[in-house]
């Protein structure tokens, strides 16, 4: 019912624009989008919880979270090999990365698709630990505590507001010849941050 009532109102609001083409085209892609997404997807934005978060050490030590699941698993996994170095808001920025894939229809539909897609070959992947021929080892069990508390917060529905939507980031150390066409939304650390262009139809 979720699902009909989100496509619906899409459809309102598009119809007052539909003298402007490439907006009307956006709309279209969107409502195509939306309908692709099972409705228990759909219904997680609609009664996702608002979690209040304070970006500090001393804050996520305090504390006591919720175990998680299979999901919130593979993120704080991907957080650790990806960001335990970070402050915490650089690991929930890189979190943030990861669930706004989930949410694009350009991506897989669960964080742990996302985190091993194109895993396979050497260096053919999209986080470079889960294809880079070395076998993983949690060797800092505090910094993995860490990271564990910031996936299972993001995964329960913690507020995306560090990285405006963001689906890409690199390191500091190289430059992609992606990121010369993706706008830059953010920098956090040794991140810098993107979000995929908007790519409208043509006829």
């Amino acid at each position: 019912m979720k699902h009909a009532l989100l496509i619906a109102a899409l459809a309102v609001l598009a119809g007052p624009v539909a003298a402007d083409a490439p907006v009307t085209r956006l709309m279209e892609q969107e409502t195509r989008a939306l309908r692709s997404m099972s409705g228990d997807r759909l219904a997680s934005y609609i009664t996702r919880p608002e979690i209040g978060i304070e970006y500090s050490r001393d804050w996520l030590a305090g504390l006591d979270v919720d175990g998680g699941n299979v999901q919130s698993a593979c993120l704080a996994e991907a957080l650790y090999f990806e960001a335990r170095g970070e402050s915490v808001r650089g690991q929930f920025a890189v979190a943030e990365v990861i669930l706004n894939r989930v949410d694009s229809a350009a991506f897989p539909d669960t964080v742990c698709d996302v985190i091993h897609q194109g895993t396979g070959r050497k260096f053919q992947c999209q986080f470079t630990y889960t294809c880079d021929g070395h076998k993983e080892h949690i060797a800092n069990p505090v910094a993995f505590s860490q990271v564990n508390k910031v996936a299972s917060l993001m995964v329960q529905g913690a507020p995306r507001r560090l990285t405006d939507g963001a689906t890409h980031y690199h390191t500091r150390a190289v430059n992609p010849r992606w990121a010369r066409v993706y706008p830059r939304t953010t920098t956090i650390g040794v991140h810098h941050f993107y979000r995929k262009p908007t790519q409208l139809s043509r006829n």
